[in-house]
């Protein structure tokens, strides 16, 4: 491995590190950065081939300062002042642990918008033009899901190609399709009775199904202030329900929005299910083997249902350039949430992912209150 110097009074570091120093504090030589009696220390997370790399700066007893790196970040250091002062100048460091995790919150954002601009071309569909057609807004998802995934399993080659997965586990993927058709059926049917703010906070009882389901099949541990959430989640979600039956009684539409609640808790459940799946799968399989899998059953067992269910709502559509685009608006929508969201689970969690889609309440609040003059 090729070394280089960083300084007459430093030990040899590898190069790699000596540019991610460089580009971090602008200069290889870090003992520069801490003259006049300066301490400091400055970490890296998950660097090159070790978990911990740690270069460091101190004054000794003779007033010169020492580079060193420190494979083992519990390594007693004898010779050196351990005082640790900021260094003048010094660019924040930023690991790449951290960079995940900013990377996982926005992408945690970016999902809670795409559930907005779900939520909203939605409401638009059934209140303004009267185009029910759940189970066709969904088809539409999956058969762009099939043309995409699916399609790239087709021509793997290997044990991970679409014959030898469906040979090992067809009947797991067609019962994880189903399950998602249904949820995303009971949800985008909730709009037809109740408002979009109350489908938005309803759907976070997803939450505490996630958290119970990942307790027993996942083995994940949690403490006892999060099970007190569930429950106080729980009880705001039945204080949701109940203004919404209330303000409907006033209105005279009290119970289709009950029914419309009922419609939001049973979907939440059924995607409560397929997101600790989805969990499972994208940290032990693959992300692409998930998406074309619900691809392949999604497109086939929603397009029964819906020519089961909805040919003759889907000829009643008044059909024209607005509703053509909110059509294609779900469809990149979904699509899009259905791309990023294994991405986001493998990097934290199904319940973290959740809990970062809250937002979306917000988002879908501010809709509620300026597109849809809720009161």
């Amino acid at each position: 491995m090729r070394k280089k110097k960083c300084g007459s009074q430093c030990k040899d570091i590898d190069t790699d590190l000596g540019r991610e120093v460089e580009r971090n504090i602008g200069t290889t030589d870090p003992c520069e950065k801490a003259q006049s009696g300066v301490v400091g220390e400055l970490k890296f997370f998950d660097f090159s081939d070790f978990d911990v790399l740690e270069f460091s700066c101190f004054r000794n007893s003779n007033k010169s300062s020492v580079f060193k790196i420190v494979n083992d970040p519990n390594q007693k250091q004898t010779k050196h002042n351990k005082t640790k002062i900021k260094i003048k100048n010094k660019r924040k460091i930023t690991s790449k642990k951290d960079k995940e995790l900013l990377l996982s919150v926005a992408l945690g954002q970016v999902l809670s918008l795409l559930i907005c601009g779900i939520g909203l071309t939605s409401k638009y569909l059934s209140e303004d033009f009267h185009a029910n057609t759940p189970v066709f807004q969904s088809f539409l998802n999956y058969i762009l899901l099939f043309l995409v995934y699916t399609t790239t399993l087709a021509v793997r080659q290997g044990e991970e190609n679409l014959l030898a997965i469906l040979k090992r586990r067809w009947w797991k993927y067609m019962i994880l399709g189903i399950i998602d058709i249904e949820a995303n059926y009971l949800v985008v049917k909730a709009y037809q009775y109740t408002t979009l703010t109350s489908v938005q906070l309803l759907d976070c009882f997803v939450i505490p199904v996630v958290i119970l389901l990942s307790w027993f099949f996942l083995l994940v541990r949690y403490k006892a202030v999060h099970f007190i959430g569930i429950v106080v989640c729980i009880l705001g979600m039945g204080c949701m329900a109940g203004a919404d039956v209330l303000v409907g009684r006033q209105q005279g539409a009290g119970e289709n929005k009950l029914i419309g609640d009922l419609l939001v808790l049973g979907g939440a459940t059924l995607y409560g299910i397929s997101n600790v799946c989805e969990e499972y799968i994208v940290r032990n399989l693959s992300r692409v083997e998930f998406l074309g899998m619900i691809g392949l059953f999604g497109s086939f067992f929603s397009g029964i249902q819906l020519a089961i269910m909805e040919h003759k709502e889907l000829l009643k559509v008044p059909w024209d350039w607005q509703i053509g685009l909110l059509y294609v608006g779900f469809s990149a929508c979904m699509f899009g949430l259905y791309s990023f969201m294994p991405v986001v689970i493998k990097k934290t969690s199904a319940t973290a992912v959740n809990l970062s889609l809250l937002t979306a309440d917000l988002y879908s609040l501010f809709c509620g209150l300026f597109l849809f003059h809720y009161k």
